[in-house]
């Protein structure tokens, strides 16, 4: 589903876009559901950090509802929910037009509905340069549960997934984000020693990871930008002390081409300040790229 809707103008924004010089703001973040997201203060953090490009996972929404909460802001989004009601979805929303949307992997398979959408966005031209394209991807990976069906589910998506990285490796400006459900090393989360057996963490998991980066140049900014570690999490169990503890895992990304990445002036998490500020059990993941 896309739905084309006019792109807000106002205070520093020209057609929708924020006129920081060719800044373009991008952020992903699983809301954990659109409708609680708002409840919880979504909408102020949007009216604070004002993404350009906005990537989503976890909608667990209609069509209808998303463009309720989003469309009167004058994003142009892109689409796809989950097979079962209230259960995955991906979006983009967007602030530069969509010349182009592509949904799924093509797998036939009912429950990787709702995981991967895609779509080219039009940069504005610099001067009298040409227009330029960015390819921008919201993924949301299977979670999975050892011993169970649903681990060889995320298997087969991955490699799905993996088919796909290296095709995009080949492009130019080219982001894929999202909750792609797995840590990547022993920095990326906090009890990796209670967790080496633990969907999420496990070897086979991380090895499609090592390919992505190793193999096909995929730039893994929020470790590029965020030091040696351990952290910056992005996820942290709404359960117990987990956050104040800061007891997360680093499983939301934004993974970069070589030429985009080397246009990536800042990457950063949004932690919220308090447990009680907190509108997802995920924190936003926001990068700017100079373009």
């Amino acid at each position: 589903m896309t739905l084309a809707t006019p792109a807000r103008t106002g205070p520093g924004r020209v057609g929708g876009v924020r006129q920081d010089v060719g800044v373009i703001r991008v952020a992903t973040v699983n809301v954990n559901g659109i409708r609680a997201a708002f409840r919880r203060g979504m909408g102020e953090w949007l009216d604070v950090r004002k993404p350009d490009v906005l990537l989503l996972q976890e909608v667990r929404g209609s069509d209808e509802i998303l463009a309720d909460h989003l469309s009167p802001d004058g994003w142009h989004l892109a689409h796809e929910a989950g097979h079962a009601k209230g259960r995955a979805g991906v979006a983009i929303a967007s602030r530069l037009p969509m010349s182009a949307v592509r949904i799924g992997l093509g797998t036939g398979v009912t429950g990787d509905a709702g995981r991967w959408v895609e779509a080219d966005l039009e940069v504005p031209a610099e001067g009298d340069g040409p227009a330029r394209t960015l390819t921008v991807v919201s993924a949301y990976l299977h979670s999975g549960t050892v011993g169970t069906p649903s681990m060889d589910e995320k298997y087969a998506f991955l490699t799905h997934v993996t088919d796909r990285l290296a095709t995009l490796a080949a492009g130019g400006l080219v982001v894929v984000a999202g909750d792609l459900n797995i840590a990547h090393r022993e920095v990326d989360i906090k009890n990796w020693r209670g967790n080496v057996k633990r969907a999420g963490f496990l070897p086979e998991e991380r090895a499609y990871l090592d390919r992505w980066f190793d193999e096909f140049g995929w730039h893994d900014l929020g470790r590029a930008h965020g030091g040696t570690g351990p952290g910056p999490y992005t996820w942290w169990s709404w359960r117990g002390q987990a956050f104040d503890n800061d007891a997360g895992w680093r499983i939301d990304y934004q993974l970069a081409t070589p030429a985009l990445a080397t246009r990536a002036r800042t990457v950063t998490v949004d932690r919220a300040e308090t447990y009680d500020a907190r509108f997802s059990d995920h924190a936003p993941v926001v990068a700017e790229y100079d373009l």
